[in-house]
């Protein structure tokens, strides 16, 4: 029995770093036709070949997503790629570790511009598409900084508190019409970006210091939060947040 209902189901995923590719090649191997976006064309050919081995099948798309015009273009491509998207997943982003005193002003431009601008365009345009369906399951990938106030990570934490605000406008304007639109927000995952911090100056003993589970996540644990999220086994969760941090958020 296809139990997560995802057969069959458009997903369009954006961003194929760990958490995004992973939940590219979850989506996948739950038999949904996926189109992958990401600059890194090298990176979209690993997931394809990784969705591959796991039985299902991705199409990428590389592309520049920084701006508005770009962002629909994109989406209307990925619809004639694989269908209008009934799956959506945000999962770009990137972070600048410096204090506020230090933090430059096309620092902070270029995260607010990656990590939340890109979301309202690519929701915006992909919710309105949703909305006319009558269907849709979205999921923005945000973190545990925005809600805890992490030093050096002021544009960062901004930006995802923001997302989180716009994702709950956008799941109250669009509940009725038949579309979810939700968070997972990670706490801290080992993955290929954030591997050369873990591995310098004790970091990663720091933070799995932090983490009442005692460890640090990994990549499939955020993509099983996604994969439940975009299903229909979570029809009438809407405009949340959900922490996938071993317990972070509680210390």
């Amino acid at each position: 029995m296809d139990w997560l209902t995802l057969s069959g189901r458009p997903a369009l995923v954006v961003g194929a770093g760990g958490l995004g590719g992973a939940s590219a090649v979850a989506l996948a191997a739950q038999g949904a036709p996926v189109v992958l976006v990401d600059l890194d064309e090298e990176r979209l050919e690993s997931v394809s070949r990784a969705a591959k081995d796991a039985g299902g099948s991705v199409r990428t798309i590389a592309a520049d997503l920084r701006s508005a015009r770009r962002c629909r273009e994109v989406v209307a491509e990925a619809s004639g790629l694989a269908g209008v998207p009934q799956i959506f997943v945000h999962a770009v982003g990137r972070n600048v570790r410096r204090p506020v005193l230090e933090l430059g002003d096309e620092d902070w431009r270029a995260i607010v511009e990656l990590n939340l601008s890109t979301a309202y365009w690519l929701g915006r345009a992909v919710g309105a598409l949703m909305v006319e369906a009558g269907y849709g399951r979205m999921t923005f990938v945000s973190s545990v900084s925005g809600l805890l106030a992490h030093a050096d990570h002021a544009a960062y934490a901004a930006t995802k508190g923001g997302l989180n605000q716009l994702l709950r406008v956008m799941a109250r304007e669009w509940a009725a019409r038949g579309v979810t639109v939700n968070a997972v927000a990670p706490g801290y995952i080992e993955t290929g970006l954030t591997r050369d911090h873990l591995d310098r100056d004790g970091n990663r003993e720091a933070l799995e210091s932090l983490v009442p589970a005692r460890r640090l996540g990994v990549p499939e644990e955020i993509a099983d939060a996604v994969t439940f999220l975009s299903s229909d086994r979570a029809r009438f969760i809407t405009g949340q947040v959900l922490y996938v941090d071993g317990g972070r958020v509680l210390v």
